[in-house]
This record gives structure tokens, C-alpha cells and sequence, in this order.
């Protein structure tokens, strides 16, 4: 069923106009935004924020608090997605909110900038693991983060099932894999009884600030949870099942991730996290052994590989929605109705990654120019979300909501939301390094498509 036809339009010359049908099942949207939020970041980030939390207490209640705020602006995705359900996601919301000329703008930070960047990013995480398992030299990890984008590209473009195969097989390892962690915090915890924990320590203005560095690291290790948008328009009753596929998903993140971070403590220590350089193979050397840190390295290349998967599957959808709204674009509005896909955006999407992967492979390290890239821009739109759902309110309190989820304590928690969006935008300019500021320049070069939309037509049903 077409599902789609409030965000845009097909040419009449257009070659298809077969459009996106429910397909997804709510256990296939929680594989999906499982699959890319559990990645590379809880293997990464834990001993940055336990250097940031000042002790064992704050360490593992800064994983609740950032589960907590990442479901209050679930559940504020959550009504959009389910009022104004569409492949085209947050450029769809954004057209409707603000006009056809700001989400064009959108479109374009989001192919440029978050969606394939995120791709890149995720790909060189693969690539350094990858690296070590089977070394290819001084730019193995570009090549393997290549090869990786080639790969899981061109299995998406076969088709939607192929997609949803893969990130079901690949989610499996990425959940494994911190369960493997758990386990081993458990083994050494039984047999060592564990360090002990310290009490919450009294902070100053200044430790409150450490916190709020620690929740930036925490919050983005929880991202990844606003693609599920994306998946509205072919998910099973859209209206009932969005909440549920976010909710359900954030909750078990959030228990994941605290349980990891309990096995950091229970193996290391908290003075062995804040100083370790790959704290889940720390861990899982410390319960098991060398054989045991290699077994979860190469688990962790699966998570990887699980968020790659998932990025690819989702990100091709904006240019789809794109294609459908401006005619000189429309190869890549294309539906594909062998693959129930969008065939012709993923080539887009796979050829700009690569590109992104070339330049971070000139790069000192390819993972932190890649975050430093995204997240200005991706936190400046997610603002703009956030404050959209306000704008929706007011200008259309009841059509499009009927049967659809309402967000709880409305405006309270939308509220929440824009200033969570609001400081993670003000700290990735603050924080972060100069590679923020070339993503920023990325985004001031698709200015122009701000004048190029006042000529096309606005839809607003």
C-alpha cells in the first residue's frame, strides 16, 4: 500500500511509480534500530565517560539518564512518524513544518553530511578491526572500509529482504558481543568479587560540568535510534507499531548498555576503564584470556558491520524522497518494484560515502574526523525536529493524529527534547575539532537550494 503520496509527487515522465508497501514487521523495526544504535559506540566511549563521570555511581547512572532522554525524544519521533508516515522521514516532517526550500537543504546535509558520513564513520571502525584480523597494510582500514561500503551496499540494492536477512544475522553478533562482555564482567566479578563501588561524590559547578561532558559522550553513543523514521512509510500499521518499535528498542539499549558498563567495573576497575585504550578486549581478556580478546574483536567487526548494515538501509530513503519531489532528480525517486527498494538512490548514497571514506583516509584518524563531521549539522536538524512537532500543534491539532500516538505530557516533554538538541548542538561546535566546522561549511555551500525550493511547489496537504 502506497503510503507516501503526502511528500511528493512523480513526473509524469517518470520511468516508475510504484511506491513503498508495509513490509517491515515491529520485530524487523527493532532489529533495524537495534542493530544501529548497539555498534561501536559502547566499545569506544565507556572509558571517555568514566573519565568524565568522577566515580562508579555517576559511571553507570549517566547510562539510564541518557536511555531516559533518548526515549523522551523517541516518543516525540514517535507522533511525527506516526501522524505523517513517509520513506522520506525527517525530510518529509521538515517540508511540512518549514516549507519545501529548508528540507531541500536537509536533503543535501544529509547526503553530504550525516547520512554518509555516519556510513564512513562506522565503515573505519570496521575497517581498524578488520585491519587486525587480516592486515592490509598502512591504509588496510580504508580498504576494508571501502570494501565494506561496496559490499553492504550492493547487497541492499538486491533487494529489501536481502536487507533485512543481513542486519538480522549481523544485529545477533552486535548484541552477542556485548553479551559476551556482560559474561566476562560476570566471570571476573564471581571470582574476584569485583571492585568495590564509591558512593556518589558532592559535585561542584564544576563536576556538573564533567557530567554534562559525560552525557554528550552518552547521548551519542545512543544515536542512531531517529532513523526508525525512515522506516515509517513500510512498517505494519505505521500509527499502532512505530511506538512500539522505538520504545521497545530504547529500553533494552538502555539495559545493554548499563549492564556493559557494569562488566567495565566488575573487570577493570574504574581507574583500569578510565585508562584503557580497548576496554572490551580488556575485559574479555582478563575473563578469558588472549583467545577470548580475539574472539570479541572480531564480534565487535560484526556490530560494526550490524550498524553499517542498518545506516545504508535507511540513509538511501531521503534521496528517494527527494527524486520524487524534484523532477530533474527523479532517477533517484525511483521505487524499485523487483527489489521493494530504493535501487537507484543506494548508488548515490554508496558513491558519496566512498568519497568520504577517500578523504578520511588522508586523515590521522578517520573515526574522530568522521564524528567531528556529522555531529554539528545532524544536532542542528534534529533541533529543528524537535521543535516541529510545536509547529504540528498548532497548525493542525487534530487532522493527521487521529489513531495516531500523542506524546505523553505534552509540551513538558517536547520541551526536553528541544534543549537536549539545543546543548548537543552547542557542545559539538564547542568541544569538538575543526573537522566540525569543515561539516559546517558543507552545509553553507547547499544554501542555494534554499532558492532553488521557492520554485517548487510546497506540498502541505
Amino acid at each position: 500500500m502506497a503510503t507516501e503520496t503526502d511528500t511528493g509527487r512523480q513526473s509524469s515522465g517518470q520511468v516508475n511509480t510504484t511506491t513503498p508497501g508495509e513490509t517491515l514487521s515491529v520485530y524487523d523495526g527493532i532489529v533495524m534500530v537495534v542493530g544501529i544504535v548497539i555498534g561501536i559506540g559502547i566499545f569506544a566511549t565507556a572509558p571517555l565517560v568514566a573519565q568524565f563521570a568522577g566515580n562508579e555511581f555517576n559511571f553507570l547512572m549517566v547510562w539510564l539518564l541518557g536511555g531516559l532522554l533518548t526515549l523522551i525524544g523517541a516518543l516525540c519521533y514517535a507522533e511525527i512518524a506516526t501522524a505523517y508516515p513517509s520513506a522520506g522521514g525527517e525530510y518529509h516532517f521538515l517540508s511540512r513544518a518549514y516549507g519545501r526550500p529548508l528540507a531541500l537543504l536537509f536533503a543535501w546535509a544529509r547526503g553530504t553530511v550525516i547520512q554518509t558520513g555516519a556510513i564512513a564513520l562506522v565503515a573505519f571502525v570496521y575497517g581498524d578491526y578488520a585491519n587486525a584480523v587480516v592486515p592490509l597494510g598502512a591504509s588496510g582500514p580504508a580498504i576494508h572500509a571501502a570494501i565494506a561500503v561496496a559490499v553492504f551496499t550492493g547487497i541492499n540494492m538486491l533487494g529489501t529482504l536481502q536487507g533485512k536477512i543481513t542486519q538480522h544475522i549481523f544485529t545477533a553478533l552486535d548484541v552477542g558481543a556485548i553479551v559476551l562482555l556482560i559474561v566476562a564482567g560476570l566471570v571476573v566479578s564471581l571470582s574476584s568479587g569485583g571492585p568495590t563501588a564509591s558512593t556518589p561524590a558532592a559535585m561542584d559547578g564544576s563536576g556538573y560540568g564533567m557530567i554534562g561532558a559525560a552525557m554528550v559522550l552518552v547521548l551519542l553513543t545512543f544515536g542512531g535510534w531517529n532513523e526508525a523514521a525512515y522506516l515509517s512509510a513500510e512498517l505494519k500499521d505505521a500509527r499502532r507499531n512505530m511506538v512500539k518499535v522505538l520504545t521497545i528498542s530504547i529500553v533494552f539499549i538502555t539495559a545493554i548498555y548499563f549492564l556493559a558498563g557494569w562488566a567495565y567495573l566488575a573487570a577493570l576497575g574504574f581507574e583500569g576503564l578510565k585508562s584503557a585504550n580497548a576496554a572490551a578486549a580488556d575485559v574479555s581478556r582478563v575473563a578469558f584470556g588472549d583467545t577470548g580478546a580475539k574472539i570479541l574483536a572480531v564480534m565487535v567487526c560484526g556490530a560494526a558491520i550490524s550498524t553499517l548494515n542498518a545506516t545504508i538501509f535507511t540513509g538511501a530513503r531521503v534521496f528517494y524522497a527527494l527524486g520524487r519531489d524534484l523532477p530533474n532528480l527523479s532517477f533517484f525517486g525511483v521505487w524499485s518494484e523487483r527489489g521493494e527498494n530504493p535501487a537507484n538512490a543506494f548508488l548515490l548514497q554508496g558513491g558519496i560515502a566512498l568519497a568520504l571514506v577517500g578523504l578520511g583516509a588522508l586523515t590521522r584518524d578517520g573515526v574522530k574526523a568522521m564524528v567531528e563531521y556529522t555531529s554539528p549539522v545532524f544536532w542542528f536538524f534534529m533541533l529543528l525536529v524537535a521543535i516541529s512537532l510545536f509547529v504540528f500543534r498548532r497548525r493542525d491539532p487534530d487532522s493527521g493524529h487521529a489513531g495516531g500516538f500523542r506524546v505523553p505530557l505534552y509540551p513538558v516533554t517536547p520541551a526536553i527534547f528541544v534543549a537536549i538538541c539545543a546543548w548537543m548542538l552547542y557542545s559539538s561546535l564547542a568541544f569538538f575539532g575543526w573537522a566540525s566546522l569543515v561539516g559546517v561549511a558543507v552545509l553553507a555551500a547547499g544554501l542555494p537550494l534554499l532558492l532553488l525550493g521557492r520554485r517548487v511547489a510546497d506540498v502541505r496537504p
